[in-house]
């Protein structure tokens, strides 16, 4: 028996590895005063294509229902937050939401690339402001500082400055042409530059492209960025000055002006960005930005939306590169017995610990004393019954990193276990 191509199972490492990421999120999005929400595994396909277009049929799985509807597996949160939040009438704005949960793409698998997976979210909605997008941003990096994670660079750009330099150096304002010429800058990451040229050189003039690769480039701090390029000649560029002096009053210094993020999709309208470990050839951890056009088609004019999503698979794969995946043991305890006479005992003794709410095993398979031992090294404490000392109403607690053995009472154990086994102890 096989899964479908691009499936997996997600055994208990990997599980732990993914609460892991979802325990850090979740204390932030408290702490920011996002509210928490998992929006529908299943939208009609479309409310998706309201998001991307028909296109987007060839990258998402999508059927029909027994009813004749055609719906499709989300493929993000994003479009379910956005088609909420547009629905609440009498929603209190701006309003911040957070979400996590699994998604479905039907991708090419490969490495930090997968048809099923799992991503964090948070989006406000409300009224469009560069604090918003401040608090996007600043919540993104301390998630990534939470997790302990390295050369983490947040690349920022403006999407309109992008756009309306390309007008400029095209003397157009052709959508298409825009539309085209984000594409190509979009890809410079994963093409070289004469790939791209030779792609694009039957539509449009190749010097003129070549102009706004090289512009898409440009990357760095304020002063790097205005020492190498006029920008008196870029619209809103006042805008990503007052983003980077926000940023640097909130404490967040590891953000830079990168003029070739534009994020691929068509509706993102203002501040967009990306994250990276600047010593990964991953590609991006999260990115997000301002997409006021998606509000819009779900019928509200009256707010804007700006938002980040990070991908957790990567995120683990990132951490693993960097050595720094925690140890994801729980103070647990193994109930050991050294004969069958002795199980009984060793069952009441476990029932009794997690009545306590204290993670305790047992072999189910009856052992002998050896095997469950080998059994039990992941265990903090092992608790030992054997006749010798059961007679005189004790057991042997084990401690199972430094092996060193003590005789307790069991009655002391089983009334106040947490004093005999002081399981916050590093």
């Amino acid at each position: 028996m096989e899964l479908p191509r691009g499936m997996k199972d997600f055994e208990e490492k990997e599980n732990a590895n993914i609460e892991h990421i979802r325990y850090h999120f979740k204390q932030l999005c408290n702490l920011y005063g996002f509210s928490f929400m998992a929006p529908s595994p299943i939208e009609l396909l479309s409310v998706l294509e309201t998001k991307s277009g028909p296109a987007i049929k060839d990258e998402i799985y999508f059927f029909k229902d027994k009813g004749n509807r055609e719906v499709a597996l989300r493929y993000d949160l994003t479009v379910g937050l956005t088609r909420y939040a547009a629905s609440q009438k009498s929603m209190k704005l701006p309003a911040k939401i957070s979400s996590f949960g699994g998604v479905f793409r039907y991708d090419e698998p490969q490495k930090g690339r997968y048809r099923y997976f799992h991503q964090w979210d948070i989006e406000i909605y409300g009224k469009p402001t560069i604090e918003s997008e401040a608090e996007i941003i600043e919540l993104t990096s301390r998630l990534f500082d939470s997790l302990l994670l390295k050369n983490i660079t947040i690349d920022i750009n403006h999407r309109n400055l992008v756009e309306s330099y390309i007008n400029k150096i095209f003397d157009s304002r052709e959508p298409q042409l825009v539309a085209d010429i984000l594409r190509a800058v979009d890809k410079i990451a994963k093409k070289s530059k004469d790939e791209i040229l030779k792609e694009f050189k039957d539509r449009y003039e190749i010097d003129k492209l070549e102009k706004i690769l090289e512009f898409s480039q440009i990357k760095g701090s304020i002063t790097e960025v205005e020492k190498v390029f006029d920008v008196s000649q870029l619209e809103f560029w006042g805008e990503l000055k007052l983003l980077i002096d926000s940023l640097e009053n909130r404490g967040v210094s590891n953000v830079r002006i990168n003029f070739g993020i534009v994020r691929g999709l068509d509706y993102y309208s203002g501040i967009v960005f990306e994250v990276f470990d600047k010593n990964s050839t991953l590609g991006a951890l999260a990115g997000g930005g301002r997409y006021d056009s998606l509000t819009k088609a779900f019928g509200r004019e009256d707010i804007g939306a700006t938002g980040v999503a990070g991908g957790v698979e990567r995120i683990i794969l990132t951490m693993q590169e960097q050595g720094i995946i925690p140890e994801l043991k729980q103070n647990r305890v193994a109930v050991l017995y050294t004969n069958d006479e002795m199980q009984k005992v060793a069952h009441s003794i476990t029932s009794l610990l997690r009545l306590a709410n204290i993670h305790t095993d047992m072999d189910l398979a009856r052992r002998n004393l050896k095997k469950q031992m080998e059994i039990a090294t992941n265990a903090r404490f092992s608790i030992i019954v054997g006749p010798k000392e059961l007679e005189e109403g004790n057991v042997v607690l084990r401690d199972m990193i430094d092996g060193k053995e003590v005789v307790v009472s069991l009655e002391k154990l089983t009334e106040d276990p947490n004093s005999i086994l002081n399981l916050e102890k590093p």
